[in-house]
């Protein structure tokens, strides 16, 4: 019996297993609403974190083109999660994303709010807009909206590592989520009970430069990178899709009372954890 269940043995998978002892990580085909009902059953599950889904391998543009693959885990598997919940009493946190947004807000700064209406261009973004405008309206269920997920352990899906495997980057503002206060974040929306959409990021905004000058300097000073503007990135062919780049904030977080570190004291810190790890 687990009173925390996570769906997706992916990479945040196992950190949210880590971070929630006692907790049963299913890699459970979320698609199949019968077993994911006997799965919440046999571990009589009261909190479900759903971090499954499909993102692409190496990168988005493979939902460019695997759209069934990615609509059925995006939305389907999403849907079929809140069902099970609903029908068991369990309370959902969904991880969504933030990349639903592209460019500035129209608000003064340019930042997204929670409540803003989203404008999603590439087919990974359009599925987890979609799944969000059903999740957002049901009872017993949090979406958590995170960006490009930068993390102390090394991993193929650590934004640190993404980056510093280019030999090329393109250099934009963003906010990001790092994952030590994401689970923070989670504890407290769980505590809470909380319901609705939830930006997920750390306060401030990071550019590429900064992290990959940070690397530079903690983790590998050898290391070498050219930067790029946002349309090479396509107009050199270098990606089927433009990129979401957005600045997100987080109001109703805030009036939870839950607090994420500002990006530039969580980055450095995160990165001195990374090159610790990178060095055993």
């Amino acid at each position: 019996m687990s009173e925390v269940v996570i769906f997706g043995a992916g990479f945040l998978g196992h950190r949210l297993a880590a971070a929630f002892p006692g907790s049963a990580l299913l890699s459970t085909d979320i698609t199949d609403l019968s077993a994911v009902s006997r799965a919440l059953g046999e571990h009589e599950a009261r909190v479900i974190l759903n971090a499954a889904g499909k993102t692409g391998r190496p990168n988005v543009d493979w939902c460019e083109t695997h759209q069934e693959e990615t609509y059925r885990s995006n939305v389907i598997g999403a849907l079929c999660l809140a069902q099970a919940a609903a029908h068991a009493g369990a309370y959902l946190v969904h991880i969504g994303s933030g990349c639903i947004y592209y460019g500035l807000s129209p608000h003064p700064g340019g930042a997204w709010r929670e409540d803003d209406v989203a404008n999603p261009t590439a087919f990974y973004s359009r599925t987890k807009y979609a799944a969000d405008l059903v999740l957002s309206r049901l009872p017993r269920v949090a979406i958590a909206r995170i960006r490009m997920p930068v993390d102390s352990a090394p991993a193929p899906r650590n934004l640190i590592t993404k980056l510093a495997a280019y030999p090329e980057v393109v250099d934009v503002a963003n906010s990001v989520t790092v994952v030590d206060d994401l689970l923070t974040a989670l504890r407290g929306l769980i505590e809470r009970r909380a319901e609705g959409i939830f930006h997920v990021t750390n306060p401030g905004v990071m550019r590429h430069r900064d992290l990959l000058s940070l690397y530079r300097e903690l983790v590998d000073p050898s290391h070498v990178v050219k930067l790029i503007s946002e349309e090479e990135l396509v107009t050199r062919g270098l990606a089927a899709k433009a990129r979401s780049n957005a600045i997100l904030e987080s109001p109703r977080l805030d009036a939870l009372g839950i607090r994420l570190r500002p990006i530039g004291e969580a980055l450095r810190e995160t990165m001195i954890a990374y090159a610790r790890a990178a060095r055993r």
